[in-house]
């Protein structure tokens, strides 16, 4: 596999199979009650083999739901979030079938009433209200409680089923997580002893943390879900319970190649500068270089001397800026130009989340590797000059 793209950097290769062996191996431990749902936003390259493996789809944009829309995926089994739905996004996904949609704010709960009873006499769409958690997402309880309050005289076009709730990302904390559940099932029966509404559906985001660097313990990467399964399992006992993953789902499912391009030494400094950089490759969104990602060397050139030639490397990116260090320190052994630098757990973000368009440097070819190894490219290097102009 490095031999076809030692000349094809930087790129990104994503293993299906290891990622549907994962999502089984999360199906085992939850069980049957506990459903799954794929955020696309985490990689959508990976939507086609994750539709085939998990319950739901969320999409979070209307680039999103045409990506889902291009694929052919069946509209019924997608959440449609996101903190910005105006009419002409919901229209189309209520046009394309959508079989739920979040409503994030009153508003939002207001526009998808519009549209639904413009639409269509009489037909309903069902919709889960978005619990705030203590940032820009979702309502809060009282804004909550006050929809629910008056479904039946203004929000007669929708049918609330449920209750969506997320809080963040990388939370290592299972007690807080269990402690959320515990408050998410009081308010369903709050509401059900309120208004006689007995909600069926949560949508949860537990936002399970996956390793990265060196430091951080790979032992076990499935742990986390191991941790909080029998807490899992007796919600789903009280509602229809679907956990929302990305991350967890992807992120070590991914790998990134890029190529040395060139090496220099000032003072007692070691740079070497690699055909990709912070544009391509982020980990969490942090700045790249303070932590050491687990990364491979692959030599693409012969070295006569093989005696030990281990030198401590600063890795720098393609782009004009000091920003672009994708790693300050890392010892590699008889380092050259042309070799091939792997890095690891990119499955998750990297693909979309870089600064692309910066310098307007080519984006990176992307690669699907299937159970037999074999390599398809789904997307070929695009220039980005054309935007850029």
């Amino acid at each position: 596999m490095q031999d076809i793209l030692k000349s094809n950097t930087p790129a990104f290769v994503f293993d299906t199979a290891a990622l549907k062996k994962r999502v089984a191996q999360i199906k085992e431990i939850v069980g049957e009650t506990v459903s799954l749902c794929y955020s696309m936003k985490a990689n959508p390259f990976f939507v086609p083999a994750m539709i085939t493996c998990v319950d739901k789809l969320e999409v979070c944009s209307p680039g999103e739901l045409t990506i889902c829309k291009k694929l052919g995926v069946d509209a019924s089994r997608i959440i449609y979030s996101g903190v910005n739905k105006e009419i002409p996004d919901i229209k189309e996904a209520y046009e394309y079938g959508v079989g739920t949609f979040t409503a994030e704010s009153v508003r939002q709960a207001d526009l998808i009433q519009q549209v639904v009873e413009t639409a269509a006499a009489g037909e309903k769409a069902e919709v889960i209200l978005r619990l705030n958690s203590g940032s820009q997402f979702g309502m809060s309880k009282e804004d909550l409680l006050t929809i629910l309050q008056s479904r039946e005289s203004k929000y007669t076009s929708l049918n609330f089923t449920g209750i969506h709730y997320f809080v963040g990302t990388q939370r290592k904390r299972a007690k807080r997580k269990i402690k959320e559940l515990q408050m998410l099932l009081e308010l369903f029966e709050e509401i059900q002893n309120k208004y006689g509404l007995k909600l069926k559906k949560l949508e949860y985001g537990p936002g399970f943390a996956v390793p990265y660097f060196e430091d951080d313990d790979f032992e076990d990467t499935l742990y986390p879900v191991k941790e909080l399964k029998d807490t899992l399992k007796q919600v789903a006992q009280q509602v229809d319970l679907t956990i929302e993953m990305g991350r967890f789902f992807t992120a070590e499912c991914g790998t990134y190649y890029t190529n040395v391009a060139d090496l220099k030494t000032v003072g007692n400094a070691h740079y070497c500068i690699l055909d990709g950089g912070m544009n391509h490759l982020t980990y969490l969104g942090q700045m790249m270089g303070m932590k050491t990602p687990i990364i491979k060397h692959h030599k693409n050139t012969s070295k006569q001397d093989e005696r030990p030639e281990k030198k401590t490397w600063c890795l720098c990116g393609s782009l004009c800026t000091t920003s672009d260090i994708l790693c300050r320190e890392v010892e590699l052994n008889h380092l050259e130009i042309g070799d091939t630098l792997i890095f690891e757990n990119v499955g998750a973000y990297s693909v979309t989340e870089g600064i692309y368009l910066f310098l307007s440097r080519t984006l990176p070819r992307v690669y699907l590797k299937d159970e037999n190894g074999y390599l398809t490219l789904v997307r070929d290097a695009m220039e980005t000059s054309d935007i850029n102009i």
